[in-house]
């Protein structure tokens, strides 16, 4: 048998030189097949090796060839600008009216008077509702009857007053005489005109009407205490009469406030108690978005600052608002903090109960802007003289482009895009993908999505 190797093909041709006959056959057939496998395996064995060898060496050609004619590489290219990176930090809320309050009912009675509805508008003083006063001004009367009587005890007590006060100035004048008469005997008894006992009688004399006297005058302070009684008891009665006044008043039911009434929480006829609620009113010139603000990004909002608004009912409309209140006390659960935003709504087309898009982003100053799919081997994304970033920019000549692998700093990232504090100018261009990686100096090719110069 011989082996011939085809250079064209991977074939074996086995050309068999065995001479005929039964006799040959019968004797070696077993050796025949032993001699048979082990020529076809060396011959694969060969041909494997011859094409290996031819296949490697084809490659090299190639790869030299490739090196000699190496085409640029498609790149997609645009161009450095300034803009600033607005950090979007958005959350959802409803709206509420600012102020709403409850109008209630602030004594017992039954509501004969109620023809308000959901959506009326209100004035501040306007009376919304009535209740049955029948009781009230009953008592009223009452009690300005009792005033009537406390206000005659006065009266009389005065006058009992002033009738001592004359009975004590009469005592007094009688006392005086008394004793110009007791001198006069006394100076009669001293000229011997009289007896002892005629101006004894005139001393005694003026001994009794100073104990009248004296006993008028306490009857008097007696008098003028009763007076200041009844005068307490006149002032009692009247703030009893005030009171009845003002419980008889709150059978009106007066809005404090101009608005919109929200809820009617009961009907014309039902009895009140103290307390109860009878209509809610809102004040819709203004309206609160409270959102709930992780606590991660509560060092981004402040009291006073601008907010912008958006509602899913005006998409086309951008309302300013200011923050007003956030809440001292966080969410332990769900750690967020509520933060309460005012909105202005002077038109009155804002509904409470709309879903409001609140976004406490602020404007940043502007730096040089690219995509962040341009940076290279970017360890960080804080900016920092270490980050380890490049960047290709383009690089032109009359005959060929090539790239240019740039360092920089890099500053805040947003939305795909990341500043550049440092490396490259407004208006370079840098390559933002490539179809292959890059090397520095490497020849390019702008592909049909690059943004060209002006």
């Amino acid at each position: 048998m011989v082996l011939v190797p085809n250079e064209s093909r991977t074939t074996v041709k086995v050309l068999s030189i065995i001479p005929s006959g039964s006799w040959v056959s019968q004797i070696s057939h077993h050796r025949h097949k032993i001699l048979l496998v082990s020529v076809l395996f060396l011959g694969i064995l060969a041909t494997g090796c011859v094409s290996t060898v031819k296949e490697s060496a084809e490659a090299q050609s190639q790869n030299s060839s490739g090196k000699r004619s190496a085409k640029p590489i498609s790149v997609d290219v645009a161009i450095a600008r300034t803009d600033s990176l607005n950090q979007e930090l958005i959350y959802t809320g409803s709206t509420v009216p600012r102020k709403i309050i409850s109008v209630r009912s602030q004594v017992e009675g039954r509501l004969i008077g109620l023809d308000l509805e959901i959506g009326d508008r209100v004035s501040k003083g306007q009376r919304v509702g009535r209740l049955d006063d029948i009781l009230l001004k009953t008592g009223l009367e009452q009690q300005e009857a009792e005033l009537g009587n406390r206000e005659s005890e006065v009266e009389r007590a005065r006058i009992q007053v002033g009738n001592i006060e004359a009975e004590v100035e009469k005592v007094r004048l009688e006392l005086m005489q008394a004793k110009s008469d007791s001198d006069r005997q006394q100076k009669l008894l001293q000229e011997g005109a009289i007896s002892q006992q005629a101006a004894q009688q005139a001393v005694t004399k003026v001994k009794t009407y100073q104990q009248i006297l004296k006993s008028t005058i306490e009857k008097q302070r007696t008098e003028n205490k009763a007076v200041a009684a009844a005068q307490n008891r006149v002032l009692a009665q009247r703030a009893v009469v005030k009171a009845a006044r003002e419980r008889l008043s709150y059978t009106d039911l007066i809005s404090p406030i101009t608005g919109v009434v929200t809820e009617k929480i009961t009907e014309p006829g039902n009895l009140l108690q103290s307390g109860n609620e009878v209509i809610k009113i809102a004040d819709l010139s203004q309206i609160k978005v409270v959102v709930k603000v992780s606590e991660l990004e509560l060092g981004k909002v402040e009291i006073g600052q601008r907010v912008e608004v958006n509602l899913d009912a005006f998409p086309d409309e951008k309302i300013i608002g200011r923050i007003e209140r956030i809440s001292p006390v966080a969410d332990s659960t769900a750690r967020v903090v509520p933060v309460e935003i005012v909105i202005p709504n002077s038109q009155g087309k804002i509904r409470s109960g709309m879903l409001a898009r609140v976004n406490f982003s602020r404007q940043e100053s502007s730096r040089v802007v690219v995509f962040k799919t341009a940076i290279n081997n970017q360890d960080q994304e804080t900016s920092s003289p270490n980050n380890n970033s490049t960047i290709f920019v383009i690089e032109r000549n009359e005959k060929r482009v090539k790239v240019k692998e740039q360092p920089v700093v890099l500053g805040k990232e947003a939305d795909g895009k990341i500043e550049i504090i440092s490396g490259i100018q407004p208006g370079d261009s840098y390559v933002v993908r490539s179809s292959k990686p890059l090397q520095d100096g490497q020849r390019v090719k702008l592909s049909a999505l690059s943004e060209l110069p002006n």
